[in-house]
Formats: C-alpha cells, sequence, structure tokens
C-alpha cells in the first residue's frame, strides 16, 4: 500500500514536470530570450517656444527649429512585455534646452521684432515616464523568434519632468531666472502673473522601429513628443514687460539688480526709458512650450534562453 502510494505521488509529479516543461519550451519558442528588455538611447533634444525661431512670423512645431543650439540627450529604459504586441515601458532622460533671439535670422520680416527683444535663455531636462507600446505588425509575422525582424511601434505616456531656465547676467554668469521674477510671477501688480513650479508633469507621444539583430539585441529609432502645461520653460510668457521699479518691493537689493539687467535686454527703440507694454512684446502666452527628441536606441532582451531555440524559426501558414 505505502508503495502503491508513492508510485502515485511519483506519477503525479512526473505529469506536472512535464507539462511545466512544455510551457516553458513553448514560451522560449516565441520569446526566447524573456519578457525584459533593457534599453539605451542617444539623440537631439529640441526645444518649441517664444525665442528664437527661424524667418517670418514665428510658428508652433518645426518651423522654429534652432539646429545649432540643439544638445544631445540621453535615456535609459526598461521594458516589460507581457504579450509580444504590447510593451510596458518606464524610462529616464536627461536633456538639454536653449533658445536665443539672437540666433533668429535678419531678413527684415517678423522674425526682427524677435531678434530686437534679444532674450535668452538654457535649461537642463531631467525626465522620468512611463509609456504603453503597441507594436501591429506583430500580428502580420510570418515565424517565431525575434532575430531579422523590423518592427514598427506607435507609443504614449506620462511623466515628469524638471527644468530650471537660467541666463547670462552683465558678467557672463549663468543665473537661475525662476527666482527673480521677471513678468512680475506673485506681485500684486500684475495677478494674471503667476509663480511657476520647476517639476511639473507632462504627456507624450511618438512613434519609432526597431531591429533585431539577434534574438536578444535591437537597434531602433525613435520619435518622441512631450505636451507640456506650461509656458515658462524659457522664463517667458506674458506679453508685457513689467515696471521694473517693482523689484525693489519684492526682492533683496542684490536679486532686484540683477532682474533689472535681464528682465529686459532689447535693443529696442523707445519713447520712454522703460519698455512698457504699449511698445514691445515679450512673450505669447497663447502657446505652452514643448519639446521632443529624436534618439537612436540600443536594446537587449533578458531572461534564460536555449540556444536551440533561439535559432527555430516556424513558418506560419494562413
Amino acid at each position: 500500500m505505502r508503495t502503491s502510494l508513492h508510485l502515485v505521488r511519483l506519477s503525479v509529479l512526473i505529469f506536472f514536470l512535464s507539462l511545466f516543461s512544455i510551457h516553458t519550451s513553448a514560451q522560449s519558442i516565441s520569446s526566447a530570450n524573456g519578457k525584459l528588455e533593457l534599453g539605451i538611447g542617444l539623440g537631439p533634444m529640441f526645444f518649441l517656444g517664444d525665442l528664437g525661431g527661424s524667418a517670418g512670423v514665428g510658428k508652433t512645431f518645426i518651423k522654429d527649429l534652432d539646429l545649432p543650439l540643439t544638445k544631445l540627450s540621453k535615456s535609459a529604459y526598461l521594458n516589460f512585455y507581457p504579450t509580444e504586441w504590447v510593451g510596458l515601458r518606464i524610462s529616464g532622460t536627461m536633456g538639454f534646452v536653449e533658445g536665443n533671439d539672437a540666433e533668429a535670422p535678419a531678413k527684415g520680416g517678423d522674425e526682427e521684432d524677435r531678434k530686437y527683444r534679444n532674450l535668452s535663455f538654457q535649461s537642463k531636462i531631467n525626465e522620468a515616464y512611463a509609456a504603453l507600446e503597441f507594436y501591429p505588425t506583430v500580428f502580420f509575422e510570418k515565424y517565431d523568434g525575434l532575430q531579422g525582424k523590423l518592427r514598427p511601434y506607435v507609443l504614449g505616456g506620462a511623466g515628469i519632468y524638471h527644468f530650471n531656465p537660467k541666463a547670462k547676467d552683465n558678467n557672463g554668469n549663468l543665473v537661475a531666472l525662476a527666482p527673480l521674477k521677471l513678468e512680475g510671477q506673485g506681485f500684486a501688480e500684475y495677478p494674471e502673473s503667476k509663480p511657476y513650479k520647476l517639476t511639473q508633469k507632462n504627456l507624450m507621444i511618438g512613434f519609432g522601429f526597431k531591429y533585431y539583430l539577434k534574438e536578444n539585441m535591437y537597434i531602433g529609432l525613435e520619435i518622441l513628443h512631450r505636451k507640456l502645461f506650461t509656458d515658462y520653460v524659457d522664463d517667458v510668457s506674458h506679453n508685457y514687460y513689467i515696471d521694473p521699479i517693482h523689484f525693489d518691493s519684492y526682492l533683496s537689493p542684490a536679486d532686484a539688480v540683477t532682474a533689472r539687467s535681464l528682465y529686459y535686454r532689447g535693443i529696442y527703440t523707445f519713447p520712454t526709458t522703460r519698455p512698457y507694454q504699449e511698445f514691445a512684446q515679450r512673450g505669447d502666452p497663447k502657446q505652452n512650450d514643448a519639446y521632443f527628441s529624436s534618439m537612436l536606441r540600443f536594446g537587449w532582451r533578458l531572461g534564460k534562453s536555449d540556444a536551440r531555440l533561439k535559432q527555430l524559426k516556424c513558418p506560419v501558414f494562413y
């Protein structure tokens, strides 16, 4: 009786081990290198805001890109694939954005106003986000495995980012602009001008593709656009210059001196010594700032793999 019980237990154990082995093998064929993927990216980050731009009236999106000011950004990715056609991504990005009216061309058009305004800024961008990726062509693939496959995708997500606009003072030193309240943020005299936070939320949408050089290695390209909820990445928004006399009431004496030297840096000719609203426009509050990046990506699938199954590509017939 005891021997029979042992045989039954052993038979049940072998049965479940066999099922597990078959299930594991089947998963290895379709995803030989697991469901986790690590990646890195390198590419330019482009700013879209009030400063700089090309000839003519300022426009949104790529028309007013300042390519000479563009710097490289770096990203790291961690992806999880519950299935091959959906990916869950968390990522961190370090970038840099800049705008400078002095870079605007002098062609005698509407861009001359921006050139005469002569404002500039630069800021680091530190960003973390989560996104959902969708790979539509997976449904049309003719064999299992990853090597040799080109997979286009679209993605969307949300994140947080930190910025800190700075400009050079008269001595050539970079000065943080937000504490100087150059547009009267928080001043009782300008109730519509509110202080802004340097860490904010953003939304993103993008597209790209991956090409798998091996079962566990890919190279790819991605363009990712960020929608922001502030017009102050470049510290410029309102369409007027405040009266600089108010800096003395709200700032320390040293900061008031710096603020007066930076709130207006233009080369306009005015009928008075103070560039009030009726004489010049500082910014455009109708459109929030934005930025986007173009990334060359490299990545690796993580997890156990079977060398024999990695090379197995089973044709699929319809």
